[in-house]
C-alpha cells in the first residue's frame, strides 16, 4: 500500500524530521505540506499549501487537503510565557480546526489523523500543568472526532520525549545537538523517554497503513509501532 500524506509543522524539528523520512520512505507516494512559510525543501513527491492560518482555512485552501490518506499533524507553540486561554488557541483551536476541515473534505476516504503532543500529556485534563492539560484536551476531541462507527479509530495520539534529529535536518533545537552525541546512552537509561524521528514517522506510516489497536502511543509504542510491517 502506498500512501499520500498532509504534514504541517515541516518548518519546526519534529515536521522536518518526519517531513524528511516521509521523503525517504517508499510506502508514501505524495506529500502535501501546508504551513505558514514555505519549508525550503524540494522534491518530487512534495507539494506546499502556504496559508495565512492553520486555524481559519478559507473555502479553496479545505479542498486542496482532499484526496489524501493521513494528516500528520506535527505544528505547535511552546507553552513558555503564554496564558492557558492563549495556548489553548494556538493548540487546540488551531489543531482541531484543521482536523475538522480535513474530515470534511475526505469523507469517503479511511481518515487518519496522526498528533504529536508530547511526553507527559494528560488524558485527564485537570493535572497541574497547563501545557498538559491542553494537549491531552486537544488529544481527546481528535480521538472523539475521527472515531468510526464500526471501524477502527483514524486518530493516533502522539507523546515522544526525547526525539534523536534524522541525519540532514536543518531545523534542531540548539540543546539537541548534544544529545545525539549521548543519544545511545539515554536510549539504554531511558528507554521510555527517547526515540528517533525516524521511528516517529515510521511510526506514523504505520499507523496509517496497518490501524492498530492502540491510539494513545507512548515513546516505547512509538519505537514498536515504527518495526510493524
Amino acid at each position: 500500500m502506498r500512501i499520500n500524506i498532509i504534514l504541517t509543522g515541516a518548518t519546526g524539528m519534529v515536521g522536518e524530521g518526519v517531513l524528511l523520512e516521509s521523503l525517504d520512505n517508499q510506502a508514501v507516494s505524495r506529500v502535501l505540506v501546508v504551513s505558514r512559510r514555505p519549508c525550503g525543501v524540494t522534491h518530487q513527491k512534495l507539494e506546499e499549501l502556504v496559508v495565512k492560518d492553520l486555524a481559519a482555512l478559507s473555502p479553496a485552501e479545505s479542498t486542496m487537503l482532499a484526496g489524501y490518506d493521513a494528516c500528520f499533524f506535527c505544528a505547535g507553540v511552546s507553552s513558555v510565557g503564554k496564558k492557558e486561554a492563549e495556548y489553548s488557541k494556538l493548540t487546540y483551536d488551531m489543531t482541531i480546526n484543521f482536523a475538522e476541515e480535513y474530515k470534511k473534505v475526505n469523507p469517503a476516504m479511511p481518515q487518519t489523523f496522526c498528533y504529536v503532543s508530547g511526553y507527559g500529556t494528560d488524558s485527564t485534563e485537570v493535572g497541574k500543568s497547563m501545557w498538559a492539560r491542553v494537549k491531552g484536551h486537544t488529544e481527546n476531541k481528535l480521538l472523539e472526532i475521527f472515531a468510526q462507527e464500526g471501524k477502527p479509530s483514524g486518530g493516533y495520539m502522539f507523546r515522544p520525549g526525547i526525539m534523536k534529529p534524522i541525519k540532514g535536518q536543518k531545523r534542531v533545537l540548539k540543546f539537541y545537538f548534544g544529545w545525539q552525541i549521548t543519544y545511545p546512552i539515554m536510549r539504554f537509561l531511558m528507554p521510555k523517554f527517547a526515540c528517533t524521528l525516524q521511528d516517529v514517522a515510521r511510526a506514523m506510516i504505520n499507523c496509517t497503513i496497518h490501524r492498530p489497536a492502540k491510539h494513545v502511543l507512548e515513546v516505547k509504542d512509538i519505537v514498536e509501532t515504527a518495526k510493524s510491517r
